[in-house]
C-alpha cells in the first residue's frame, strides 16, 4: 500500500504550482487565471527517508526502493460545481479512490494574483469547497438510497444499511461532513463508504499557500485556518509554493540550504508526508538484502502476517514467523550477521505487532 493524496481548492490559489512543487514536475499548468488546470494530473513521488540510506550503506544493495505517495491534481473547485458550475465537478471522482485530501487554501494578499472571489478569506474559501464535497457526496449517496429501496424489498438483510444511508443523508443534508457522521464506526456505513468513498470523510491536511513573508512567520489567514482545523479535526502545513517551484532544479544541498536561509526546517513535501501518515496512522518498515532495500507502508498496528501481505498475498496466507531487528540494532550491529550474533535478532509470531522501522525477513509456506 502507498499514501495517495488528493489535491483541492479553488481556482488560481496555487493547486497546481504546489503540485509542479511536490511532485518536482511541471506537468500541471500553472497560470495566473482560474481553470487553467483543465485535467485531472497524477504524479508518484518518492517518501524522503533518510533510513533507507543508511541502511543501503550497510548492506550495498543493487537497488533503494523507497515508499511512495500519490498526487492527483484536479480542476479548481467553484460555489456550484456539484451542480455543473466550473470544470472540478468533472474530476471528483478521480480523488474518490485516493487516502486524503491536501486542501490548499491560498493566505496571502496580492492584488496581482486573480481570486475567483474577488477578496482573499481563507474560512470561506474552505466553507466553499467543503460544502461542494458534501453537495457531491450527497448526490452519490441518494442514487445508493435507490438502489438499496429495490434491494430491500427482496433481501431484509438490507434494512439495516438502507437506514444508515437515509440518516446519513439526513447529516449531510444539514451541512455536516460524513467525517463527523455518529454511525461512522459501525459496519453498515463501512459497507457504504468502501462502495461510494465520501469525499467528505477523507482525512484533510489545509495547506496554507503563503508569500515569503509568511512563510517562517506565518500571518494572521493562516491563525485562522489553524484555529479552524483545530475544531474540525484537520491538519495544518504552511508552505509557499512559488518557492517550493524554484527548489525544484536545485541539488539536494542546495534545498536545504535555501530553506534554512528561509527559516524553515522542512519542505511542503515532507509536511505533506508527515502529516498524511500522522492523520491515517501510517509507518514503514523494511526489507534489507543484496538485491535491495526497500521500504513497505502499512498502518500502525498491524501484525506481522497483514504486514506481511504488502509484500505479497501469499506472505500473509502462508506466514510462518518473521525474523525481526529494531532499525537501532541493525545500524549498531552492521547488519544482519551482526545483529543476530549479539543475540538482537527476534523470531516473532503471528501476534507480533509491528513497529516502525523493524527490518524483516518473512518465512512462509504456500
Amino acid at each position: 500500500m502507498g499514501l495517495s493524496v488528493g489535491i483541492v481548492g479553488l481556482p488560481n490559489v496555487g493547486k497546481s504550482t504546489t503540485f509542479n512543487a511536490l511532485t518536482h514536475a511541471r506537468n500541471a499548468e500553472a497560470a495566473n487565471y482560474p481553470f487553467c488546470t483543465i485535467n485531472a494530473n497524477s504524479a508518484i513521488v518518492p517518501v524522503p527517508d533518510e533510513r533507507l540510506a543508511a541502511l543501503a550503506a550497510i548492506v550495498n544493495p543493487k537497488q533503494i526502493v523507497p515508499a511512495t505517495v500519490t498526487f492527483t491534481d484536479i480542476a479548481g473547485l467553484v460555489k456550484g460545481a456539484s451542480k455543473g458550475e466550473g470544470l472540478g465537478n468533472q474530476f471528483l471522482a478521480n480523488i474518490r479512490e485516493t487516502d486524503a485530501i491536501l486542501h490548499i487554501v491560498r493566505c496571502f494578499d496580492d492584488e496581482n494574483v486573480i481570486h475567483v472571489d474577488g477578496s482573499v478569506d481563507p474560512l470561506r474559501d474552505i466553507a466553499v469547497i467543503n460544502t461542494e464535497l458534501i453537495l457531491a457526496d450527497m448526490q452519490s449517496l441518494e442514487k445508493k438510497i435507490e438502489r438499496l429501496e429495490k434491494q430491500a424489498r427482496q433481501d431484509k438483510k438490507i434494512a439495516g444499511q438502507l437506514e444508515t444511508a437515509k440518516t446519513l443523508l439526513s447529516h449531510l443534508d444539514g451541512g455536516n461532513p460524513a467525517s463527523g457522521f455518529p454511525g461512522r464506526d459501525t459496519e453498515d456505513f463501512a459497507q457504504i463508504n468502501q462502495e461510494l468513498r465520501f469525499l467528505s470523510g477523507k482525512h484533510v491536511i489545509y495547506g496554507a499557500n503563503v508569500d515569503e513573508a509568511g512563510l517562517a512567520k506565518g500571518n494572521a489567514h493562516v491563525e485562522a485556518v489553524r484555529q479552524f482545523a483545530a475544531t474540525h479535526d484537520g491538519e495544518v502545513i504552511t508552505l509557499c509554493a512559488k518557492i517550493e517551484e524554484e527548489l525544484i532544479d536545485m541539488a539536494e544541498s542546495e534545498r536545504a540550504e535555501y530553506l534554512e536561509a528561509m527559516g524553515v526546517r522542512e519542505s511542503g513535501l515532507d509536511q505533506i508526508i508527515h502529516a498524511g501518515y500522522h492523520a491515517l496512522g501510517l509507518m514503514s518498515y523494511f526489507t534489507a538484502g543484496p538485491k535491495e532495500v526497500r521500504a513497505w507502508t502499512i498502518e500502525r498496528g498491524w501484525k506481522a502476517p497483514k504486514a506481511a501481505s504488502v509484500i505479497h498475498n501469499d506472505f500473509e496466507r502462508g506466514f510462518i514467523r518473521a525474523e525481526v531487528i529494531a532499525y537501532a540494532d541493525y545500524l549498531t550491529h552492521k547488519g544482519e550477521a551482526g545483529a543476530r550474533t549479539a543475540g538482537v535478532l527476534r523470531t516473532e509470531g503471528k501476534e507480533y505487532q509491528v513497529q516502525d522501522g523493524d527490518v524483516m525477513h518473512f518465512l512462509f509456506n504456500v
